[in-house]
């Protein structure tokens, strides 16, 4: 699949297969990860990968999902939830993040939602979660801060991309056939070329 197909493939995804992924595919998004731009190279980025069935189980208690679409978009522990999670930390200096690490994790995050897509997988980028608690579960280092969760498994369902313009709405909704619509602006409604 070449770059521009997986770019439009890449959706968010939160309904998952009763099927574990692979530990290659999830070290093939944390590699894709370390090729993401740094600020000034500092690669202050760590990341946890969770396979582990109890483990994970105990991460996703803690996760929230779908807030436009909340209640019927929250994957069900056991019917379909993701079967793994890549947790996203960062390295304090001084008992403090940087300021551009939120720009490295985003970057590397996109790295890993492409890589996922590359490998067949879904994936979703949280931000939703308890990260105190997840940050307990998975014996984060004092010395680094649990930024993000990307959750990930083999996707069990399709979202649509809509094209809209600048006045219509962002909202991304559930049709009467609880498929996941996502609007994304057009070329010509968010871009200036002088």
């Amino acid at each position: 699949m070449d770059f521009g197909a997986i770019l439009r493939k890449r959706r968010t995804i939160r309904f998952y297969q009763k099927k574990s992924v692979a530990e290659k595919h999830l070290i093939a998004m944390v590699e894709a990860a370390l090729h993401a731009p740094s600020a000034a190279n500092n690669q202050m980025l760590r990341y946890t990968v969770i396979r582990n069935e109890d483990l994970v189980q105990a991460v996703f208690y803690h996760t929230r999902y779908g807030g436009r679409v909340t209640p019927k978009r929250n994957p069900e522990w056991g019917v379909n939830a993701p079967t793994a999670f890549i947790a996203v930390s960062a390295v304090k200096s001084n008992g403090q993040l940087g300021s551009m690490v939120y720009a490295d994790a985003g970057a590397a995050i996109m790295s890993m939602l492409f890589q996922a897509v590359a490998e067949n997988l879904g994936a979703c980028w949280l931000g939703a979660f308890n990260g105190k608690e997840v940050a307990k579960l998975i014996e984060t280092p004092d010395s680094e801060q649990l930024i993000f969760l990307v959750a990930v498994g083999h996707p069990a369902e399709t979202p649509l991309e809509e094209q809209i313009s600048i006045d219509e709405s962002v909202a991304y909704y559930l049709d009467e056939f609880n498929r996941l619509h996502v609007p994304k602006y057009t070329l010509e409604a968010v871009t200036r070329i002088l």
